[in-house]
């Protein structure tokens, strides 16, 4: 394997590495990356919208670094490991005289390129992916139980990265049916199952609540062509840069000479497609088709070294391409490089500090922002929490334990929602932000409704509504207030009414118990809804999410 490797190549990857830690280390941490942080100061086997892979990328990055490239430091590691495991992938000896091409490749992928040194689930789901296709290259080629069990360890690893992993695996699959009548491909999936046990029950015990999340409460909207299908295909356009037509040349022109080829095919043109059919439901994010970069990667080098004209023209192209990727990641940095545009680096350090400026040490909660809280608790040190209400989406600081480090403190509560407060700030591009100071805050967001029915009947003039108290107080009935939201087809909100409960002797909730109430639904005033949600509110602000969509009638 060493004889793979001339030295252009180690020198090009070098250079690779040392770019991505230099960027690492300069550009500030965007939202999602400073959510992962958040993941990773409380370790488990899962998290409210993705496996742990990511958190354990910072918890190790942090073990070695300290700020941005704390966070960064191993998705610089695996992004360099990517690009060397493709080039494995890569067979035609004559390879090694297109080293500079093999590059100028990898640049044109501008996704592609940001997953090398952002610390994003995508970025070991990329490397995971690459190293599983190796893998898989050696199994076909002599299987046995080491290279079985050395699959199955990685099939454990792309789900622990992410839910998609399980694309790669079932079109991988489907390019080879025999394998499932395989001894040792059935061992891998033994091995898989083992590895992958621990979070299958996490998810248990949280009952579900990723799955639950990403297949059934997932905001949708109606379908739009533009927004839906047109942008997705222009998503795949943008992940290939400007090298593009050579991209899906290569996988067009393609025949599946033998069956790890054939798997590039499949993976390919099947995560295309599946993706290009869930359009027409919603809108995918261009990152969704990550995993395309390696196969088509591997089969784009092929072709170019065997197209002498093709491959100049790539050459030409792919050095313009190179210019204008480090122009964009130096404006990264450096926003008046492009002075009409921002990016979510531009500007969280500055509202950062204006917030500290003028609250202290004084814990943080922000209405409505998974992604804020953890940006303020990153670059201060304190305490921060997002408050969730019915009009948002529920997320990690939903289901751990960052509610209670905020419980009968005082506060200062921050919302783009208000027109006054205590003291107010506007970030970089952004809306005006309000804040105010709580003392004794209190958050009831884990309170949990529910009916004995799966589906509604909103006939009834009288139902049995139940409410679980997670907490270890007794909550005055009093101090909190029940509303029902009625939702469209789409879960979005249509309206939200007060709820009628009629109490009796059950005028409060008692701790760590569930408490039935008589209530009368309000007549919806504006649509029939096709789903509804509970919601209670405390504080006078504005309602949580205190259940799960359910199905009306």
């Amino acid at each position: 394997m060493a004889n793979q490797f001339s030295r252009s190549f180690v020198i090009f990857l070098g250079l690779l590495l040392l770019i991505n830690l230099v960027q690492a280390y300069f550009t500030p941490l965007i939202y999602d990356e400073t959510y992962y942080w958040y993941y990773a100061q409380n370790m488990a086997w899962g998290y409210f919208d993705h496996p742990p892979m990511v958190a354990l990328m910072v918890k190790l990055s942090a073990l070695f670094f300290k700020g941005e490239l704390g966070v960064r430091f191993f998705s610089c590691l695996l992004g360099a490991a990517t690009s060397l495991v493709i080039w494995l992938l890569i067979t035609p000896p004559e390879k090694k005289k297109y080293v500079s091409h093999f590059f100028l490749l990898l640049f044109a992928m501008v996704l592609f390129n940001a997953y090398g040194f952002l610390t994003l689930p995508d970025t070991p789901l990329l490397f995971f992916t690459a190293l599983f296709l190796l893998v898989y290259k050696k199994f076909l080629e002599k299987e046995n139980v080491g290279l079985a069990i050395l699959l199955g360890l990685l099939i454990a690893a792309l789900l622990y990265s992410k839910y998609h992993g399980v694309l790669i695996v079932f079109f991988v699959l489907l390019s080879n049916l025999s394998l499932l009548r395989n001894k040792f491909a059935w061992l891998a999936v033994l091995v898989a199952l083992l590895a992958y046990f621990p979070h299958l029950n996490w998810l248990y015990q949280n009952d579900f609540v990723s799955v639950k999340y990403h297949l059934f409460e997932r905001p949708n909207q109606p379908y739009d062509f533009s927004e839906f299908t047109l942008g997705y295909l222009l998503n795949l356009i943008v992940n290939f840069g400007l090298l593009f037509p050579w991209f899906y040349w290569a996988l067009i022109v393609t025949k599946p000479k033998d069956r790890f080829t054939k798997s590039l095919l499949y993976l390919s043109y099947g995560i295309i497609l599946f993706f290009f059919l869930s359009s027409f439901q919603r809108r995918a994010q261009a990152q969704w088709v990550i995993v395309i970069c390696v196969p088509m990667m591997v089969l784009t080098f092929h072709y170019l070294i065997a197209h002498e004209k093709s491959r100049k023209w790539m050459f030409r192209l792919g050095v313009l391409s190179l210019v204008l990727l480090f122009y964009a990641r130096a404006w990264l940095v450096y926003q008046p490089l492009i002075p009409f545009m921002g990016y979510e680096t531009h500007g969280p350090k500055e509202w950062v500090k204006t917030v500290n400026s003028i609250v202290g040490d004084t814990p943080v909660v922000f209405e409505n922002s998974y992604r804020r809280a953890p940006m303020y608790a990153f670059y201060t040190g304190n305490t921060s929490f997002s408050f969730n209400n019915i009009f948002y989406r529920q997320n990690q600081y939903s289901i751990d334990k960052a509610e209670a480090e905020v419980q009968g403190k005082r506060i200062a509560f921050i919302t783009p929602f208000a027109d006054s407060g205590d003291f107010t700030y506007v970030p970089f591009r952004s809306n005006r932000y309000f804040g105010w100071y709580i003392d004794n805050f209190r958050s009831y967001r884990k309170l949990r409704c529910f009916l004995d029915e799966d589906v509604l009947d909103l006939t009834r003039k009288r139902q049995t509504l139940k409410i679980y108290n997670p907490y270890s107080d007794t909550i005055p009935f009093e101090k909190i207030k029940v509303k029902i939201a009625y939702l469209d087809k789409y879960k979005d909100i249509i309206e939200l009414l007060p709820l009628e409960v009629t109490l009796s002797k059950n005028d409060f909730l008692a701790p760590m118990d569930t408490t039935s109430f008589d209530c009368r639904f309000p007549k919806p005033t504006k649509e029939y809804p096709k789903y509804i949600k509970f919601s209670i509110t405390e504080n006078d602000l504005r309602p949580g999410i205190n259940s799960e969509s359910i199905k009306v009638k």
